[in-house]
């Protein structure tokens, strides 16, 4: 099988933020005219978890421990508590991660001409480059506005894996200046679900972020957002009906106990070799992470050889290496069949999320650089990294991370009213 024959003519990431720091007339190439641009902007399909309960009580968390505070005074002296977890108003946060269609809609809407300007794509993330993880294929013989494709069929419904914030809120600007076709509202069970189908914009730079400022926040009530981290913890871990501990669950699957380590953690998935397809999902609470003594859930494309699989990587990685570091997969969003107390899926577990949330950087690290949160555990990572406390942070444009980290990944939230017309109201 032919591996290289969709291999996009990309400039390393590292390259193309290089050329940016002198300016983007390097980039951008010959003028578009207002008739070259496409009319209008792909459609995708998008749904929420609604999140009531406003003004809960927060908790307190000190970083990677196992234990809740009903508040920090509770804490150990001298640990580093936070409270967390406390909304005042209600939200709507994915149903589930943007997956690699979406995200491919939104690289085909945002670049119709394969430039890549503003520097969204890199060659790692392709089939080629690394075929047990790429996801997303660039052509640039394709027609206007299809330079862009899911690699294989099988990662068309995965995470998309391969994000940094400003990406993220790139796909939030470009929904909240889209337009929203429609909107619906339907319930199951205790769950409130909201989907709506959006035609997205081109305009990326300006909306609900302004991304001319590196520490950008959101600059309006409603539309379209990163979740916040508060946001994110709430619809993880908070139950409106008193159950874990001070009303938090341990995992965004279940309860747990706090202190019991990884004893009342949620099974692992099970993946089919071939599409990444859970093939346990009857076996409750479920997440996609590495569970202690247990293999990662992993898969590779079944059109891809075993033995390219297991060695090929645009890392240099050696071939021992290389499957003892990258061992976990993402697998098909939703498929593990567990929920939040608010009806997400794979809040536990599967990506690592990004939130908006802005946060000083480790000590010993530089000030200039913006440090954002990110939570969720990870299918490559063990169960620790699903606890409330795992509140992870990174640099919000690590080229690095991204370009070695195929877990990365978003889901967008709604804040105030966005309805039928416009990406807000």
């Amino acid at each position: 099988m032919d591996l290289v024959s969709r291999r996009p003519r990309r400039r390393p990431r590292l390259a193309v933020a290089f050329l940016a720091a002198g300016g983007l007339s390097a980039l951008l190439g010959p003028t578009v005219t207002a008739a070259d641009r496409p009319p209008t902007g792909e459609v995708i399909t998008l749904t929420t978890a609604r999140v009531g309960a406003p003004g809960n009580p927060a908790v307190g968390i000190v970083p990677f421990t196992d234990a809740v505070y009903r508040s920090c005074a509770d804490a150990p002296e001298g640990d580093d508590c936070l409270m967390v977890g406390r909304v005042d108003d209600p939200y709507e946060i994915g149903r589930t991660e943007i997956t690699v269609r979406q995200w491919v809609a939104f690289l085909n809407t945002v670049d119709p001409e394969g430039r890549d300007r503003l520097a969204l794509y890199e060659e790692n993330e392709s089939a080629a480059a690394w075929p047990k993880y790429g996801q997303v294929d660039f052509s640039e013989a394709a027609r206007r506005g299809r330079h862009y494709s899911v690699a294989y069929p099988q990662w068309a419904d995965k995470p998309y894996g391969f994000a940094d914030f400003r990406e993220a809120a790139r796909l939030v600007n470009s929904l909240y200046n889209g337009r929203v076709l429609s909107k619906e509202t339907t319930g199951e069970g205790a769950f409130t679900y909201v989907t709506y189908k959006v035609r997205l914009s081109a305009r990326t730079e300006r909306g609900m972020y302004d991304l001319a400022r590196p520490d950008t926040t959101r600059t309006q009530d409603s539309g379209f957002v990163v979740s916040s981290q508060n946001e994110w913890i709430k619809a993880a871990y908070y139950d409106p009906k008193g159950g874990g501990t001070y009303s938090y669950w341990k995992y965004p699957t279940n309860a747990g106990v706090f202190g019991d380590g990884d004893a009342t953690a949620p099974a692992p998935t099970v993946l089919h070799p071939g599409t990444g397809a859970v093939t346990n999902a009857s076996t409750q609470p479920l997440a996609s992470y590495h569970a202690s003594g247990s293999p990662a859930p992993t898969w590779c494309p079944a059109q891809v050889p075993a033995d390219v699989c297991s060695t090929v990587n645009p890392i240099g990685l050696d071939p021992l290496t290389y499957p003892a570091v990258y061992q976990g997969s993402l697998s098909t969003v939703g498929q593990a069949g567990t929920t939040s107390p608010w009806g997400t899926f794979d809040q536990g577990g599967n990506a690592v999320e990004w939130t908006d949330t802005i946060t000083p950087p480790p000590a010993g690290q530089s000030g200039a650089r913006v440090w954002r949160r990110l939570h969720g555990g990870v299918s490559n990572a063990p169960a620790f990294q699903m606890w409330p406390s795992a509140v992870g942070l990174q640099p919000q444009d690590n080229v690095f991370y991204r370009h070695t980290y195929p877990w990365l990944g978003i889901r967008v939230g709604v804040t105030g009213e966005v309805g039928p017309g416009g990406g807000r109201h």
